[in-house]
């Protein structure tokens, strides 16, 4: 295997287990709403949530940065301009 493939699968498999936590905090969210829970934990977890995503777009905007800067994988024919959209769509 090539060591960029083990560092696109590593990415990867961290990206997903973000998102993976993500998911996992938006449905604590979900059912401290149904449940009645005061706002300050609802807000809490939520800011968790938001924070878990963020992250997650952060690394898959990194990823994608190193995928154009070594010409490989199927971000390679971004442009700097296409990169910074999408990185400022997370600000």
């Amino acid at each position: 295997m090539d060591p960029t493939d083990a560092a696109t699968i590593e990415a990867q498999r961290k990206i997903l287990n973000r998102l993976k936590r993500a998911r996992g905090q938006l449905n604590a969210v979900i059912e401290k709403v149904e449940s009645g829970a005061p706002c300050r934990d609802v807000v809490t977890q939520l800011s968790a949530v938001s924070s878990a995503l963020d992250k997650a777009g952060y690394s898959i905007i990194s990823s994608a940065m190193r995928n154009c800067l070594v010409g490989d994988g199927p971000d390679a024919d971004m442009t700097p301009d296409e990169l910074e959209k999408l990185f400022l769509t997370l600000s």
